[in-house]
């Protein structure tokens, strides 16, 4: 593929992320209109809205695994680990706004929970490490991380990514409480 080409893909993956979170009922030619092409570009590529909408769903899925094994593999400290993975996890819901959570098709749902196992792997070495608590519920612990992350992410954009994963991380790990 051309460079030209693939850099008119990415900006209408990343658009229609932007615009799908926004408004879920979106056309193709919304997208094309926030990426800056023609609908006929993205209609090259893509037969259809969903086509595109599950495209953007693998490309979030593609960034958070590379993010995984930037941060969550090998013999980093759990801590240092999970500040990375934190602040990369925001940038990532920044970049890819759409909620991947409500995805129904097998594939994309299924790698999700790849993923997923993948970060609670990590997370049973924090709370083997001590980091994290032990004999929490199945899964607690992960989709409490996941939901400040996208707390963070979407819903206070003022926070730059550094500061907001020390506080995701602070939080995560001893709660809200003063003492």
């Amino acid at each position: 593929m051309r460079a030209d080409a693939t850099r008119n893909i990415q900006a209408v993956l990343h658009a229609a992320a932007r615009v799908f979170s926004t408004d879920p009922l979106a056309r193709i030619s919304d997208v094309a209109a926030a990426a800056g092409v023609d609908k006929r570009t993205v209609y090259r590529r893509f037969d259809s809205r969903e086509e595109l909408l599950l495209a953007v769903y693998r490309a979030r899925l593609d960034e958070l695994e590379a993010l995984i094994d930037a941060t969550l593999t090998g013999d980093r400290p759990v801590r240092d680990a999970l500040l990375a993975f934190a602040e990369g996890g925001i940038r990532l819901s920044r970049d890819w706004p759409v909620d991947i959570r409500a995805v129904t098709d097998p594939a994309v749902r299924e790698r999700r929970e790849e993923l997923d196992a993948r970060m609670a792997g990590f997370l049973d070495r924090a709370e083997e490490s001590g980091v994290i608590a032990a004999g929490l519920p199945a899964g607690w612990s992960l989709r409490t991380l996941q939901t400040q992350l996208h707390t963070v992410a979407q819903e206070m954009p003022a926070l730059r990514p550094g500061p907001a994963a020390a506080l995701v991380v602070e939080t995560f790990l001893h709660g809200v409480g003063a003492v």
